[in-house]
């Protein structure tokens, strides 16, 4: 078994050199879980900010994607996608952030229905994740969000668990499914929910 995890920025510059200096040839997982953050706030709007966080956080996970299909068409294989509560539910200012990851929403929901109809037997695992216990990405929202940060460890047995059995997707935790579904059906009660979690001083000051 032939598994690929790209992870942080390495994924970034791996993407353009796999063309000549990589083989994926048998490939039966890609788990892209790499990305690129701002701190929230209102500067994080800037349209350098929003430049860089679509080229890390979705235009390299489509080249990728790309350069690996093929093999992973060959072995039957799996693709797992590691994104972030902020692409289904945005919350308020995450706007870059949130524009990245509803990017990958859309383009690995279209790619799943378009390889379903031409019968390719290529598993898409979408794994939506919220705050984990890591210490630059508490960094980033120290003082804007009161969200408890969920245990890294834990977040990675899910998509782990997410990937082996091919699941379309993957909430961790486990209410986030239920926020994405209050995304349509009450809107209202869902902002309320958000608004609870959020410094809004703190982050219109940043």
């Amino acid at each position: 078994m032939k598994v690929l995890l790209l992870t942080g920025l390495g994924a970034l510059f791996f993407s353009y050199y796999w063309d000549d200096n990589f083989d994926p040839g048998g490939l039966d997982y890609l788990v892209l879980n790499h990305l690129g953050a701002t701190p929230a706030g209102t500067r994080s709007r800037s349209v350098q900010a929003t430049r860089w966080l679509l080229q890390v956080n979705f235009l390299s996970y489509v080249q990728l994607t790309s350069l690996a299909l093929p093999s992973l068409t060959d072995s039957k294989g799996s693709l797992v996608v590691v994104s972030s509560l902020l692409g289904p539910v945005p919350t308020s200012f995450s706007s870059p952030y949130s524009a990245a990851k509803f990017a990958l929403d859309g383009f690995f929901g279209s790619l799943r229905r378009e390889l379903d109809v031409q019968d390719v037997n290529v598993a898409i695992t979408m794994c939506v994740l919220g705050l984990r216990d890591r210490a630059s990405t508490a960094e980033g929202v120290r003082g804007v969000s009161r969200a408890k940060a969920a245990p890294g460890p834990k977040a990675a047995l899910a998509v782990i668990r997410g990937g082996a059995t091919r699941a379309p997707g993957v909430f961790y935790p486990w209410r986030f499914h239920l926020l994405c579904l209050l995304r349509g059906w009450l809107p209202h009660p869902r902002a309320w929910f958000i608004r609870q979690e959020l410094n809004v001083s703190a982050a219109a000051a940043a």
